[in-house]
């Protein structure tokens, strides 16, 4: 009896929301005018075929609303101007949808920008730069690791600190250290939702309007973004073999900083050497600039030990270091940091807090334990050797199928390479990526991470950015066999064509 009463009173309800919508839609649509007679509940309930609690229901939400006005005795009416009123809402809706929104001076900035995507779903085989193969990822301790944490968990978890766990940030001072060189206390390190809210934190906190700040050229996109949506202006400094041209840099004082990626230069591989560090230093302390340090790819170098980092050379405390275990781990985790000058740690501690209050507790512990326990670093190692092959693997097809056709640059550190195609210019990037997408193949053209793309794109060589992390030695093979012969199609229809 229990069973069927709730049946019947949930059928009950869903009538009830039924005419409620039906005649709240005649009312808007100005079918029911103002002052329209609405039918008697009996009636209502008769037409439709239900009770007239349920009808009656409906009728005291309507009124509830103002849609309706009801009395003892009398029949509902329609209340007010309200049918006119929501059609002009609704055609006042519809005018919106073709206007501009009414954004801030930052959300205009961004609605700017043009989309970034680096993903090509329909590739069989895709050399996408940044992406790491799953079966890499240390299934088996983190499971083991993050089940000791739940079962250490207190019964009324609390709330995180903004700067992330002491757990974590004292583990990763003693890893930074050994691996990278790094010299700082637990207190300056800051943990955020990957190394892009630190680069946000950064341009939030150290631009204004009208600001100029330091990009290497061609660059990382996304850190540009950031940056170029606080107003503020980039000042492009060219890249060559060895990494950011110093003697290019700004005399005048209008940059307040400058992002490089020195360790492994983002997308061209190089590795900044002693003398440009020294003088990028002295560039930042003699003009009061601060220096963003995206330590990219910098864990994976081969055949030597990593370059430290150019914070450990930093005297003047000008150095952010920003870092990431997107590589190492996965892109998912979404847990990176920034190591901060001590004039710096309150506000970006307060600024994280207004953010997002605290990155995700229990991740941040699994993975301290698992730095604590040297796993990670045996972890990192172990991947270095599989990145090595992949790297190998990439050198010899490309070395076998586009000789003479192509140069493999920036494979010497990171997790990708350049291909420059002597033979296409610039302007030719985006035909050959979708010649290659056709034949199942992702690549990404290098020219979007300039400044100026079209730039004397007619007289740059055509470059695609390869990487190799997330695919096998087989599919590293087989991607290169077939990417060479769309250059070579690619090639002839051009010339064909010129």
């Amino acid at each position: 009896m229990g069973q069927f009463s709730q049946q019947h009173l949930a059928a009950a309800r869903g009538a009830e929301r039924r005419i409620y919508r039906m005649l709240r839609a005649q009312i808007e649509e100005g079918v029911l005018a103002q002052g329209a007679r609405l039918a008697s509940t009996r009636a209502l309930a008769t037409e439709l075929g239900v009770s007239r609690t349920t009808v009656t229901a409906a009728y005291e939400q309507l009124a509830a609303e103002g849609f309706v006005q009801t009395s003892v005795g009398k029949v509902a009416r329609v209340a007010g101007a309200i049918g006119a009123g929501a059609r002009r809402a609704s055609s006042g809706s519809a005018r919106g949808k073709d206007s501009a929104p009414a954004l801030s001076l930052y959300g205009q900035h961004v609605a700017a920008l043009q989309p970034y995507s680096v993903a090509s779903p329909l590739a069989r085989i895709d050399f996408k730069y940044g992406a790491v193969a799953s079966r890499d990822f240390p299934a088996l301790g983190w499971q083991r690791a993050y089940r000791a944490e739940l079962l250490q968990r207190p019964r009324s978890p609390s709330s995180g600190q903004p700067e992330g766990e002491a757990r974590l940030r004292a583990a990763l001072q003693g890893y930074l250290r050994r691996a990278r060189g790094l010299a700082c206390d637990a207190d300056q390190i800051l943990i955020v939702h990957g190394s892009q809210q630190g680069l946000d934190l950064c341009a939030r906190l150290l631009l204004d309007p009208g600001d100029a700040f330091v990009f290497e050229d061609p660059g990382y996109r996304m850190a540009r973004y950031c940056f170029e949506a606080t107003s503020a202006q980039a000042l492009p400094v060219p890249v060559d073999a060895s990494g950011l041209v110093t003697k290019d840099l700004p005399t005048d004082g209008r940059a307040r900083l400058a992002f490089v990626t020195p360790s492994h230069q983002f997308p061209m591989g190089a590795v900044l050497p002693v003398a440009r560090r020294l003088e990028l230093l002295q560039w930042a302390s003699r003009h009061g600039a601060w220096i963003i340090e995206d330590d990219y790819g910098g864990e994976f170098r081969y055949g030597q030990r990593p370059i430290d980092a150019l914070q450990s050379m930093d005297t003047d405390s000008r150095v952010i270091y920003a870092g990431t275990f997107s590589r190492a781990l996965s892109p998912q985790l979404r847990l990176g940091y920034l190591v901060l000058p001590r004039a710096l740690t309150r506000v970006f501690r307060e600024a994280k807090q207004l953010t997002d209050r605290h990155s995700a507790r229990w991740e941040q512990n699994v993975l301290a334990a698992l730095i604590e326990e040297g796993a990670y670093e045996r972890h990192v190692r172990r991947l270095r050797r599989e990145n090595e092959k992949r790297r190998k693997a990439l050198l010899i097809a490309v070395e076998e199928h586009l000789a003479g056709c192509g140069q493999l640059v920036g494979t010497a550190a990171g997790l990708h390479g350049v291909l420059l195609l002597s033979a296409l210019r610039a302007r030719d990037e985006p035909a050959l990526q979708a010649a290659a997408l056709a034949r199942g193949i992702g690549v990404y053209p290098l020219s979007p991470l300039f400044a100026n793309p079209g730039s004397q794109a007619h007289m740059r060589a055509a470059g695609i950015i390869l990487g190799y992390a997330g695919l096998t030695t087989q599919e590293i093979q087989e991607g290169i066999g077939i990417l060479a012969e769309v250059v070579r199609g690619v090639t002839d229809d051009l010339e064909a064509i010129r």
